[in-house]
C-alpha cells in the first residue's frame, strides 16, 4: 500500500519520493484524504486562471483576485487562507511543486497609478507560513529554493528627500529582489529591494539582507554579514 502510494506521489511530483516507513495507516488515511479535498478544491479555485495545470491543490479561503494574471504550474500547493492579488505587468508565474504557506500573501501592486512587476517561483520551491511578497519592483526566486516561515519579501523604496511634501506624494523607487537556485532561506529573513542572491546561498534566521549575496555564501546577521563560502566552508574576514 505505502510503495504504491509513493510511486503515485512520484508520478505526480516527476521525482523520487518514499513514504517515511513509521507512519500509520489512519495517518496516511487522513492526509490522503485532506490531499484529496484540496485537489477538489483547486479545480474549482484555479478555474479563469492564466495558465494552469489540472494538479492543484489548495486551502480553505483561499483568494486568487485577478486570476488572468496567475499561471500554475504541475502540484501547485497554496495552503489555508493564502491570498494571491496578481494585477501586474508580468503577474504572478508559479512553477511546478510550488508551495505557499498558509496566511502567506502576495501583493504585486501598490497602487494603479503605476502597476508592479509581478513574482515568479521556480520549480520545487517553497515558502512556510505567515510570508509577505512585496512584489511591486518584481520578486525572481528560482528553483529549489527552500524558505521557512515569516519570509518577507520589499522590492519597493519610499523616496524622502524633499521635507515640503509628504513622503507618501514623493513617489517611489523600484529594483526588484532576485534570489538565485538552490538556496536556503532560514524563518524571518527581510529581503530589502534591490539585492541579488547567488545560486547555492544559505541564509540564516531573522538576517535582514540589504546587499548582494555572492554565490554560495552563508549569511546572518542584522544587517547582513558573509560568514562563510560552501565551496570550501572557509571563514569570510
Amino acid at each position: 500500500m505505502k510503495k504504491s502510494i509513493s510511486r503515485l506521489i512520484s508520478l505526480m511530483k516527476k521525482e523520487e519520493f518514499e513514504l517515511d516507513n513509521s507512519i500509520e495507516f489512519l495517518n496516511l488515511a487522513t492526509i490522503i484524504y485532506m490531499r484529496f479535498k484540496m485537489l477538489m478544491r483547486g479545480q474549482i479555485k484555479s478555474q479563469g486562471v492564466k495558465n494552469k495545470d489540472t494538479l492543484i491543490f489548495i486551502g480553505r479561503k483561499v483568494k486568487l483576485i485577478h486570476k488572468k494574471h496567475i499561471s500554475l504550474g504541475r502540484s501547485v500547493t497554496l495552503e489555508d487562507y493564502v491570498e494571491i492579488d496578481a494585477i501586474s505587468k508580468q503577474g504572478v508565474n508559479l512553477g511546478n511543486n510550488v508551495r505557499i504557506g498558509a496566511y502567506s500573501k502576495v501583493k504585486c501592486t501598490g497602487t494603479i497609478r503605476n502597476l508592479g512587476k509581478g513574482l515568479s517561483m521556480g520549480d520545487n520551491s517553497a515558502v512556510g507560513e505567515y510570508s509577505f511578497f512585496g512584489a511591486a519592483g518584481g520578486i525572481e526566486i528560482g528553483e529549489n529554493v527552500i524558505m521557512g516561515q515569516n519570509i518577507r519579501f520589499h522590492s519597493e523604496n519610499h523616496i524622502f528627500d524633499r521635507i515640503d511634501l509628504p513622503i507618501r506624494e514623493q513617489g517611489v523607487t523600484n529594483q526588484g529582489i532576485s534570489i538565485g537556485n538552490d538556496c536556503w532561506i532560514g524563518a524571518g529573513v527581510v529581503f530589502l529591494d534591490g539585492v541579488t542572491v547567488g545560486d547555492g546561498c544559505v541564509i540564516g534566521a531573522n538576517t535582514l539582507v540589504n546587499k548582494d549575496i555572492p554565490p554560495y555564501s552563508v549569511a546572518v546577521g542584522n544587517p547582513v554579514k558573509i560568514v562563510k563560502n560552501r565551496r570550501g566552508l572557509e571563514e569570510v574576514k
